[in-house]
């Protein structure tokens, strides 16, 4: 699920959260690594079950319309089919999906008077309604309305205060998270392993991250002296934590994946640091890691 590009947040959030834990092993780096890659998946499967949920409600409604003793005209002819349809079910039904809510306590998370809130919100939207008044219950119609409530979920406080409370970090892994939520919708009706692919390490973690978090750990002063020799006007120590971070990481990029152009790496760390440092930092962190790949390369090192 994580592209090199999310790794190498969580490799920047990794050494930065280990300055104020003062993690000294390459192994306790490693382990928080692979927290952050845990706290993603974990974060999937959150926005899923809300999805699900808001869904199961209409079941619940159904029942409590059916039990009034005045129905209305409305009462008579809801259908409860945001829940009863192959898409909704094929996460209902999936008993190992299940356990694995309860294995990364994604349950405890969601507030049934939350979900309830939110699915009567949705009930009003015109997405739904015409959902309901469709003639067509098919797969295709029921894929694009839960695509839409997925969008419109995004628009609500609520929504984002609920995932918010659990993981209020989460807007560094959101479009991964929103694009992985699209594409599982569009998959449905889903197997019953579908969420190992969201959950196996990827070639990114196994055979990228973990080997350059491990690098930039153990050759950390190396790395600090080499930056040194280019850094003009500046003392090392008035640099932002931030993007000696994200200058250590390139440089072990340059040095420890041959197959990935400078260019690349150069242009990827930039981009990290507009978002994650300060307004200065694009200039900053171009200007230096432009310096130390045109000495690398003159010494033959990449």
């Amino acid at each position: 699920m994580l592209s090199r590009r999310n790794v190498r947040i969580k490799i920047m959030q990794v050494l930065y959260a280990a300055q104020r834990q003062e993690l000294v092993s390459a192994k306790a780096y490693d382990s928080l690594l692979l927290q952050f890659v845990r706290n993603s998946f974990q974060l999937y499967l959150l926005n899923l079950l809300i999805i699900q949920r808001v869904c199961e409600y209409a079941k619940h409604d159904l029942a409590t319309r059916r039990a009034k003793l005045r129905p209305l005209d409305e009462d008579k002819v809801f259908k409860s089919i945001l829940a009863d349809n192959l898409a909704i079910r094929s996460l209902s039904d999936n008993l190992e999906l299940s356990r694995k809510y309860d294995e990364y306590g994604i349950r405890g998370m969601v507030d049934a008077d939350q979900i309830q809130s939110l699915y009567r919100e949705f009930l009003q939207t015109e997405d739904h309604q015409v959902y309901q008044a469709a003639d067509d219950m098919g797969r295709e119609p029921t894929v694009a309305v839960l695509l839409k409530l997925y969008k419109w979920l995004q628009g609500q406080e609520l929504f984002l205060n609920m995932v918010e409370d659990h993981f209020p970090l989460w807007k560094g892994d959101k479009s991964l998270i929103v694009g992985a939520i699209k594409k599982t919708v569009k998959a449905m009706p889903l197997e019953q392993d579908f969420y190992l692919t969201y959950e196996a390490h990827s070639e990114a973690i196994v055979d990228f991250g973990r080997p350059l978090l491990k690098f930039v750990v153990e050759a950390d002063v190396q790395l600090l002296d080499r930056i040194k020799t280019v850094l003009q006007n500046w003392d090392a120590e008035r640099v932002a934590i931030i993007d000696m971070i994200l200058i250590k990481m390139a440089m072990g990029e340059f040095l420890q994946f041959p197959k990935i152009a400078p260019e690349v790496t150069m242009n990827e760390y930039v981009d990290i640091s507009k978002v994650y440092s300060t307004d200065k930092s694009r200039e900053f962190v171009n200007g230096v890691l432009d310096n130390l790949r045109k000495a690398l390369e003159k010494e033959g090192l990449i």
